[in-house]
């Protein structure tokens, strides 16, 4: 069996998320609005497969929710240069790590970026 890897990915949002939640604003007091909203996520699929399950609205074979409301709803596309660099990881738990320091290195950047 293969051996499962995690991969960080990141996708660009509509602006409308600034404007329309909340929440996203809040999360976001550095942005100025003059660079991208984005989504900065963790996954053991392609980027590709996970982008489409968001979009997609996919659920679990439990009936659990896959996908963020945010990307569904504002999602545009996947934005690999700014995660190719960064290196697929044996586990979960180091990639949840690398998704929140990606994230807020993107922040620090001036980048509006929602995670989990």
């Amino acid at each position: 069996m293969p051996k499962t890897e995690y991969r960080v990915y990141v996708v660009e949002l509509s602006k409308r998320v600034y404007t329309d939640n909340r929440k996203f604003r809040e999360a976001n007091p550095q942005f100025n609005g003059v660079l991208e909203c984005l989504y900065v996520g963790m996954t053991s699929k392609s980027p590709k497969e996970r982008f489409e399950q968001h979009k997609k609205g996919s659920l679990s074979k439990k009936g659990h929710n896959l996908s963020s409301s945010i990307v569904r709803k504002y999602g545009a596309y996947l934005r690999p240069s700014l995660y190719n660099h960064i290196d697929p990881m044996p586990t979960r738990a180091q990639a949840l790590k690398m998704e929140k320091i990606l994230a807020l290195e993107l922040r620090r950047k001036k980048y509006a970026v929602w995670f989990n």
